[in-house]
């Protein structure tokens, strides 16, 4: 038999799911930062963009993980969502203008710029939107699951 109940299994996996958001958000903040304060790689805008909706969901994601705070994903899904658009618009230009040769005005930096490219398919703007899609199926319906019976 286990020693854990099935009341206990829901609050585990809810506590597992906060955690791996979490972990996923302080590993794309890091990331970002190794990339243009080590690396030296400038960020266009919409990677500015992208920064501003990831980088509070390593605080706000924290604090939920420590508090046991469920209610947080009320905040942070709607951010989520929002840096994941930006993400997929940032990968759907990257691939047009890198196959065209057409640019886009984005700042600086163009964004079609492509620093990385790892397999011929993964870039950083697709990091980004690999981080927001777990960060929000880590998340979905977690509000709902009972923490405790």
């Amino acid at each position: 038999m286990s020693t854990s109940s099935k009341s206990e299994r829901p609050a585990r996996n809810v506590d597992t799911r906060l955690f791996i958001a979490w972990a996923v958000s302080v590993i794309a903040t890091g990331g970002s930062l190794y990339f243009s304060e080590i690396k030296g790689f400038l960020p266009c805008d919409l990677c500015w963009y992208q920064r501003i909706f990831m980088y509070p969901l390593t605080i706000l994601l924290g604090i939920a993980y420590f508090k046991d705070d469920v209610g947080i994903t009320k905040y942070v899904l709607p951010l989520s969502f929002v840096g994941g658009g930006i993400s997929l618009y940032h990968v759907t230009i990257q691939r047009i203008f890198s196959a065209t040769g057409n640019a886009v005005a984005c700042g600086k930096v163009p964004c079609y710029t492509d620093y990385l490219n790892w397999f011929g398919f993964i870039t950083i703007p697709l990091l980004a939107l690999i981080a927001f899609i777990i960060i929000i199926v880590m998340l979905w319906g977690i509000g709902k699951t009972p923490k405790s019976s």
